[in-house]
């Protein structure tokens, strides 16, 4: 293990990080050390963090190395060679240590379910962010758009995979203030086996996606795109809502009220759902509207032009059109949010404020 940690140590030099996030990977890295191999019997449940598409999430404790962690559980009714073959693609998450991803302590399979034990963010993810805050500032949107640009570069460049599930319900988020995500696709096979478990009415994916096509890192994209809208408006934006619902919930000044809310974490007006607003839709419905119509984009005179068309060059139908990870990470909203939002706003303070944390 000491060679490993070391050979670990020397991969987080290669990465590019500043001395903070660097003390912090190494602080996880180390603790982990202690976790050894985990057992179903080594956990004390303390309270459901949330249950999304094929899974339930706990915050647990692990006994012997008195560490608190993220415990997902998949019910899955799978042979045991398809079982030993997942927790196998799952090893890869061992290599996965990066300041904007959520770390990972070990996988196992006990009573039915497949275990995977995670580094607790005690901020929760955005979906459960985005309910208290109403919508969530520009500033804050920036910050958020610089992580996941980077975790989705980290993955692509150092591991060669993409994300294929970027959400807000998988961008975790801390009272430190960083920005991380998880859930993304490292093992094929859990993918097949949980594909037959999707249910819901809201879809990230690109429509070439919904299409069946071929699709790459620029899937991710659009996803990202998708729900910068829908953290930014606070709600899923399929299908758009009307002039007058825009009217309702953002203030004549938005884009000063978003400063503000940010920099002193209060919550902004949120949607309230009246009867006569469009009806929903089915899956169908969803998946042929985002195939075929307009893409959503963000309210003009709501929000900076930067951000707009940071959006909308994420929102292109065609692949191609859309631009890809480099070319949004020197996008001018990366430049602003990096030379003016950062430095006006504490991310983590943020994070406290909004859901209570001390």
């Amino acid at each position: 293990m000491c060679t490993n940690m070391e050979s670990l140590f020397s991969k987080m030099n290669e990465l590019d990080m500043d001395d903070e996030q660097r003390s912090r990977l190494k602080k996880f890295l180390t603790q982990k050390q202690k976790v050894g191999e985990l057992n179903v019997e080594d956990f004390d449940k303390i309270s459901e963090l949330g249950s999304g598409n094929g899974g339930v999430v706990w915050r647990v404790k692990h006994r012997p190395s008195d560490l608190t962690m993220a415990r997902k559980l998949i019910h899955l009714e799978i042979k045991p060679a398809v079982r030993n073959q997942i927790i196998r693609e799952l090893m890869v998450l061992h290599e996965c240590n990066s300041p904007y991803i959520v770390g990972y302590y070990g996988s196992f399979y006990a009573d039915g379910e497949i275990s995977i034990c995670m580094e607790y963010m005690d901020g929760g993810s955005l979906d459960l962010i985005l309910k208290k805050a109403g919508r969530i500032p520009e500033p804050i949107l920036g910050m958020i758009s610089d992580a996941v640009l980077k975790g989705l570069s980290y993955l692509r460049e150092k591991h060669k995979i993409m994300h294929r599930d970027v959400k807000p319900s998988n961008i975790l988020v801390n009272s430190s203030g960083e920005i991380k995500l998880c859930d993304f696709g490292v093992s094929g096979q859990l993918i097949d086996s949980m594909a037959n478990s999707f249910v819901g009415t809201r879809s990230y994916m690109s429509p070439e996606r919904l299409q069946g096509t071929h699709y790459s890192v620029q899937s991710d994209i659009w996803s990202m795109g998708l729900s910068l809208v829908e953290l930014a408006i606070g709600k899923y934006p399929i299908p758009p809502p009307s002039p007058s619902e825009i009217v309702g919930v953002f203030a004549a000044d938005a884009i000063s009220e978003h400063i503000d809310a940010a920099k002193i974490g209060k919550p902004l007006t949120g949607y309230v759902i009246t009867g006569d607003g469009p009806l929903p839709m089915s899956v169908f419905e969803l998946l042929e509207y985002i195939v075929n119509e307009t893409p959503p984009s963000l309210p003009k005179n709501c929000f900076s032009n930067e951000i707009q068309d940071f959006v909308n060059s994420c929102l292109k139908k065609k692949p191609s059109e859309r631009s890809d990870l480099k070319s949004l990470m020197n996008h001018a909203f990366i430049k602003k949010t990096e030379q003016e939002y950062e430095k006006e706003v504490n991310f983590g303070h943020w994070v406290c404020k909004i859901m209570d944390l001390n």
